[in-house]
């Protein structure tokens, strides 16, 4: 019988849960404030994990570049407390990089309710 899930599907959850805890209490960065790991992509060989992030209030696209910025350069301690905190024998490299998709799915549903709105504006006057 197969395994539900892959083991680098639970590296993944793993990472992505012990990483929030960790940026919360170890990075005293006022440029990381309200960041939120929106997923983890750990590769096959267990050497590179994607870390996607945004904010919960979103920030412009230069103070968002920065935060991942700085996420990149805290990378080597991240990894080092997650080896201490997850015993494993070898740590993924961490990559950080910014998830539009909240924003892109915001600005998608902002045009689907204009173009709602304009149809039911012309039903209103009559015109088809």
């Amino acid at each position: 019988m197969p395994r539900e899930f892959s083991r680098t599907d639970r590296l993944a959850d793993t990472l992505q849960r012990e990483l929030m805890a960790l940026i919360r209490a170890e990075l005293d960065d006022p440029r990381l404030a309200m960041v939120n790991i929106t997923g983890v992509e750990v590769t096959r060989d267990l050497s590179l994990a994607r870390v996607w992030v945004n904010f919960v209030v979103p920030k412009p696209a230069a103070e968002a570049a920065a935060a991942v910025e700085a996420l990149n350069r805290a990378s080597g301690f991240l990894r080092a407390r997650l080896g201490r905190i997850l015993r494993i024998r070898s740590v993924p490299q961490l990559r950080f990089q910014y998830d539009e998709s909240g924003e892109r799915g915001q600005r998608v549903s902002d045009l689907i309710a204009r173009a709602l709105a304009e149809d039911r504006a012309r039903h209103q006057r009559g015109e088809e």
